[in-house]
């Protein structure tokens, strides 16, 4: 099976279904079906052939998803990117991945001469029309308005096989350029085949995607809805709840999936006023819902079905937690999704017993290709596995497992704080705050300090000004080792995050600098305890 044919499939089943509510459209599988084709036929008109990338830079519109599936339908490799992205980003990603096509907002004298393009194809909300005259370098340039009306309806002649790219995912790049993971057709059609099986969705289900196309969960949000012929209600954001909630009651949402930042602003809004019982799931992945806020969403959404999950874009998803072990194990992001397997190793690559925290090792059909002209990066990500011809993905991120093989996510390996000698999980003291009523929202980082190595420091959204450092630090005190104790706690009006919803760590750390610190003193038998420092490892 091919990535386009979850489109081609629903839209032959139920072709006057809608797919797609977005920007005030309404567009049946059929339409969205022939407006694909369109595209498709004019990417190949300009030279676009199998295996070319074409770049999409959209916010979520029907555009956007047209753009997605024309690429596929032209043999393609499609590559999201975020629409916030700068034009230097942009840039790097259109000459990394050589791209043969450009589908944006952008007129063409937005970018340098670029010798791969071959046509560059404009959305703008302007709806002008693009001469064929105009050139990107060597490019062609024409509207996507010139797209539906000057080319043909039918479907273009196929060629793609399960073990061609289907896309091109570009990571966040926090520790270096972004790379991209490339992503084959089998591999998307096992991730979204496995995720629907155990969200156990049907074509009934309605599902409301705030999360943008350029991130993956975003992403196959639309891939799997389309696949299970349910209808997607597309937005570009979840900065107004009210909106959120109205847009559920309106629409009779079924499914919601989410990241911590979203619930987090949920949990702060009166639900009382909103008519939210369509709801049946709600999904979180990208960053680990707290504890506290799990127990808060089961009160506040008590009919609706809540997954915690783990994932990566080098598998796609990797845990889930059946919502039937929630009560017995809010802490857990789960067991491996169907179909696939995830261990433990230690440095030495030794599988670690149960209870002890090693690294992430995950094995399945789910494995991507790979890092996009990146063998180095390849070879420390992706290695053999236990058969011919299998890989393994190495995740660098650090869990343990209880006794019944469930998961606990302990923190990225360069994210652990060595302080006093011990290690400091931030997820750990991230935990301990969620409990302390009046917090909103927290992050823990590490500061360098000549005595400690390094000092933990907490960030703090509070939810009242009656919220003091002291309080916050008692309440640690009282749930923490010593050496796990905020020795900083600083309030903010709100966290830094990145296109996925994740807390911005190393923008974090960057924007200390001539920030304004509140020192929050250690208690004296922590103070007398730093002369007994040992040299732990």
């Amino acid at each position: 099976m091919l990535v386009h044919e979850f489109l081609e499939a629903s839209a032959f089943a139920r072709p006057d279904k809608i797919a797609l509510i977005a920007g005030g459209e309404r567009l049946t599988y059929v339409e969205i079906n022939t407006r694909a084709n369109r595209l498709a036929q004019a990417l190949l008109a300009h030279g676009i052939r199998r295996g070319d990338r074409v770049v999409i830079q959209l916010p979520n519109s029907v555009q956007a998803v047209v753009a997605i599936f024309g690429a596929l339908k032209a043999g393609a490799v499609f590559v999201p990117v975020n629409p916030t992205a700068k034009r230097e980003k942009l840039c790097y990603i259109l000459n990394n991945c050589r791209a043969a096509a450009l589908v944006s907002g952008f007129g063409p004298d937005y970018l340098p001469d670029l010798r791969w393009l071959k046509v560059a194809i404009v959305c703008n909300k302007g709806g002008g029309s693009v001469s064929n005259s105009e050139k990107q370098g060597n490019a062609a340039a024409l509207s996507y308005e010139e797209v539906q009306s000057e080319f043909l309806a039918e479907k273009p002649p196929s060629s793609s096989l399960d073990t061609d790219l289907a896309c091109l995912i570009y990571t966040s790049g926090s520790t270096g350029q972004p790379k991209g993971v490339m992503c084959e057709h089998r591999h998307v059609v096992f991730a979204s085949g496995s995720i629907i099986q155990y969200l156990e969705n049907r074509s009934s289900d309605i599902v409301l995607d705030l999360l943008p196309l350029s991130f993956d969960y975003g992403l196959y949000q639309l891939l799997m809805t389309f696949r299970f012929g349910g209808t997607l209600v597309l937005e570009n954001s979840f900065a107004f709840p009210s909106l959120v909630l109205q847009r559920i009651e309106q629409e009779r949402v079924t499914g919601l999936p989410g990241v911590p930042t979203l619930f987090t602003l949920l949990l702060q809004t009166d639900l009382e006023d909103y008519d939210l019982s369509s709801l049946r799931y709600l999904t979180n992945t990208a960053a680990a819902l707290p504890a506290s806020h799990i127990i808060e969403l089961r009160n506040r959404f008590p009919q609706a079905r809540l997954y915690s999950m783990y994932g990566l874009t080098e598998t796609k998803r990797t845990l889930y937690l059946p919502p039937e072990k929630l009560d017995r194990r809010p802490g857990s992001v789960g067991i491996p999704i169907p179909g696939t397997q995830a261990w433990l190793e230690d440095a030495e690559g030794r599988e670690v017993r149960r209870g002890r925290v090693g690294e992430l090792v995950i094995h399945g059909p789910h494995v991507m290709r790979g890092y996009w002209e990146n063998e180095k990066a390849t070879a420390l990500r992706f290695r053999p596995g236990p058969a011919p011809g299998e890989r393994l993905c190495y995740t660098g991120d650090l869990f343990r497992q209880d006794a019944d093989g469930f998961f606990y996510f302990i923190g990225r390996k360069e994210e652990i704080i060595k302080s006093r000698g011990e290690k400091v999980a931030p997820k750990e003291v991230e935990e301990a705050l969620y409990a302390l009523e009046g917090v909103a929202e927290a992050a823990v980082i590490g500061m360098p300090d000549p005595i400690l190595g390094e000092a933990v420091k907490a960030f703090v959204v509070r939810r009242s000004q009656g919220l003091t450092s002291s309080r916050v630090l008692a309440h640690c005190r009282a749930r923490l080792e010593d050496f796990m104790v905020p020795r900083m706690v600083e309030f903010v009006s709100s966290l830094p995050k990145n296109s996925s919803g994740k807390v911005d760590r190393i923008a974090l750390k960057a924007n200390m600098e001539g920030r304004k610190e509140t020192l929050a003193a250690a208690d004296a038998p922590q103070m007398a305890g730093l002369a007994e420092i040992g040299s732990g490892s």
